[in-house]
C-alpha cells in the first residue's frame, strides 16, 4: 500500500505491529467515546470555501516560544512510541528536525533523554508527569535542563491510569507474569519485520528514562505496575511552584478541557497550555478538543499560547484547529502510526502530506499565512 494519508497509515501499522502494540496505540477508554468524538466533530466542521483571492506565496512558518518553526505543527509526547520501530523516538526526532519542527520526548517512552539528546541535532521538548517521587522528577528536570530541552510539557490530566479496555483483551495489561509474556510473544512472532526490527536489532529494550526506578525489572507489567504506584492524584496547583522551580524556560500545561482550568493556569505563570482530553484515554465522555477548544481559546488566548491535540487525521483538521483558536497543534497517533509503517521515512512522510493539505486548505479559503486563519475561514452553524 502506498501511504495517501494517515489512515493509510494506521493501516501499515496495523498490519506491521503486534496485536497488543497496536492496540494500545490505537485505542481510548472505556467505550471510546470521546476518541469518537475527537475525529468526528473535528471532520464536522465545515470550512468556508473562498475564490480569487490572490493566495500565491503561502506562508505556513510560525513561532512558538522564542522557536521558528516550518509548519504550526509539533509531535506529541506518546507513551512507549519506541517500540513501534527500532529505537523508535531517535528516528521520531530526526524526522521531526527535518521538516522544521518540534519534537516532544514522552516521560516514559522507550528511549531515554540522553539517547535522544545525542541523536538530535537541536534541543527538543520534553514532557512530565506529576510522580509521588519529587526526587526523581527532580533528576529528570534537571537531565532536560542540562541537555538543552527548549520546552517543558507538564501532562495535568493523568493523576491515575485511565482504564482501557483494548488494553486488556490484546494480553499488554491484566495478563502478568509467564502467561502475558508468553501470549505478547506470539503475538510479536507472527510479525516478523516488527519482531526481527524492534524485537531483535531493537534492543535494549526499557523505558530509558524510568528505567533507573524499575530496579531492574523490564517487563510490560514493570511499567504499568510504576504507574499505578507513582502517579499522584494529589496533584494540585500548587505544585506548579515545585515545577517552577526547577524549570524557568518555557512551560507549558497539557490536559485542559475547561475555560476555568485554563484561567488558572494562566493566573499561574504558565507559557502555553494544550487542549487536550488526552487522545480519548483518560476519561471517556468528556467534551472532544474541537468542542472544548473555542471558549478556552476566548477566555486566555490573549494571555498565554493555546496548542491542541486531539482527533487529526490529515492537514484540514489542523487548519480547523487553528481556525477554532489554537496556535500550534501537537499531532500525536499519526506520527506514531508512521513511524510503525515505515520508521523516520514514513514519519517524514507524513508530515509532508499534513504540509500538502494545509496548503490546499489556506489556498481554498483565502488565507496566506497562518496568521490569517481564524473564525472567519468556518462556516457559521
Amino acid at each position: 500500500m502506498i501511504a495517501a494519508s494517515i489512515s493509510d497509515f494506521r493501516e501499515l501499522a496495523r498490519r506491521r505491529l503486534p496485536h497488543f502494540l497496536f492496540e494500545y496505540t490505537d485505542g481510548g477508554s472505556y467505550s471510546e467515546t470521546t476518541l469518537r468524538r475527537n475525529v468526528e466533530d473535528l471532520r464536522d466542521i465545515a470550512l468556508r470555501q473562498r475564490v480569487l483571492r490572490d493566495v500565491s506565496g503561502l506562508d505556513l512558518s510560525t513561532e512558538l516560544f522564542g522557536q521558528k518553526l516550518a509548519l504550526p505543527v509539533a509531535l506529541a509526547p506518546i507513551g512507549l512510541a519506541g517500540m513501534n520501530a527500532r529505537r523508535g523516538e531517535c528516528q521520531a526526532v530526526r524526522a521531526a528536525e527535518t521538516a522544521g519542527i518540534p519534537f516532544t520526548l514522552s516521560t516514559v517512552s522507550a528511549c531515554s533523554l540522553a539517547e535522544v539528546a545525542k541523536a538530535a541535532a537541536r534541543p527538543f521538548w520534553f514532557q512530565l508527569y506529576m510522580t509521588r517521587d519529587r526526587g526523581f522528577m527532580r533528576e529528570l528536570l534537571q537531565e532536560a535542563v542540562e541537555l538543552n530541552c527548549s520546552t517543558l510539557v507538564f501532562t495535568v490530566d493523568m493523576p491515575v491510569p485511565g482504564s482501557r479496555y483494548r488494553d486488556y483483551h490484546s494480553g499488554l495489561a491484566g495478563a502478568s507474569g509467564l502467561t502475558g509474556a508468553i501470549r505478547r510473544t506470539l503475538q510479536g512472532a507472527v510479525k516478523p519485520a516488527w519482531a526481527w526490527d524492534v524485537g531483535v536489532m531493537g534492543r535494549p529494550h526499557g523505558l530509558g528514562n524510568v528505567i533507573r526506578k524499575l530496579e531492574g525489572k523490564t517487563g510490560i507489567e514493570d511499567f504499568f505496575a510504576w504507574m499505578r504506584e507513582n502517579f499522584d492524584s494529589s496533584i494540585s496547583w500548587k505544585d506548579l511552584d515545585f515545577i517552577r522551580s526547577e524549570w524557568k524556560g518555557p512551560l507549558v500545561i497539557k490536559g485542559l478541557l475547561d475555560a476555568e482550568d485554563a484561567v488558572e493556569a494562566a493566573n499561574l505563570g504558565a507559557d502555553g497550555i494544550v487542549v487536550s482530553n488526552h487522545g480519548g484515554r483518560q476519561l471517556d465522555g468528556v467534551p472532544s478538543t474541537a468542542r472544548a477548544l473555542p471558549a478556552i481559546a476566548e477566555a486566555v488566548g490573549d494571555r498565554l499560547t493555546v496548542l491542541a491535540d486531539g482527533g487529526v487525521r490529515s492537514g484540514l483538521d489542523v487548519v480547523r484547529l487553528l481556525a477554532l483558536g489554537a496556535k500550534g497543534v501537537l499531532l500525536g497517533r499519526a506520527w506514531v502510526f508512521a513511524l510503525a509503517a515505515q520508521g523516520q521515512q514514513g514519519v517524514e512522510h507524513m508530515l509532508r502530506l499534513i504540509e500538502a493539505e494545509m496548503r490546499v486548505a489556506m489556498t481554498l479559503t483565502g488565507v496566506k499565512s497562518i496568521s490569517e486563519i481564524d473564525s472567519s475561514i468556518l462556516v457559521k452553524p
